[in-house]
């Protein structure tokens, strides 16, 4: 008797966090994806722009230099194309995580309503009992503390 009502009370606590398990973990690997990207992303960048100090303390005469303007249009151009694409990227993965989300507090609402049925279907119209005794709850919890 003791034993069954231990395996339902644990049956109870995992259906009851397990949403919020799927939750964390949802948000957790969303985090990790982003956060990599973002490093990548970083690094690119930052590789980028050593690229450049590197070719400007290469500049010897007017010639370099003229040449390291017409790069650095060019690397302009590449940053603010690879810049779009990133922000692109981020905005797919906040897409996914949005429906990802959506699918999994579908899917809780389903659980949450499938049980509440079951427990309508299962106990019939239950009704909590009502106490024998007619003293206010307050009024027996004072009176057990003065014993």
């Amino acid at each position: 008797m003791q034993d069954k009502m231990l395996d339902e009370f644990n049956q109870q606590t995992r259906r009851f966090f397990e949403p919020m398990r799927k939750l964390n973990s949802l948000m957790l690997g969303n985090m990790e994806k982003m956060t990599e990207y973002q490093l990548e992303a970083m690094k690119r960048y930052s590789q980028m722009g050593t690229e450049r100090m590197r070719s400007a303390s290469e500049i010897g005469d007017a010639q370099d230099l003229q040449s390291f303007g017409a790069q650095q249009a060019e690397m302009m151009s590449e940053l603010s194309r690879q810049m779009m694409e990133d922000a692109q990227a981020l905005g797919e993965m906040s897409q996914q995580f949005r429906s990802e989300l959506e699918k999994l507090f579908g899917e809780v609402s389903q659980e949450l309503t499938d049980q509440a049925k079951q427990a309508q279907q299962g106990g019939g119209d239950t009704k909590p009992a009502a106490s024998k005794s007619d003293t206010p709850a307050k009024a027996s919890s004072q009176a057990s503390r003065k014993s």
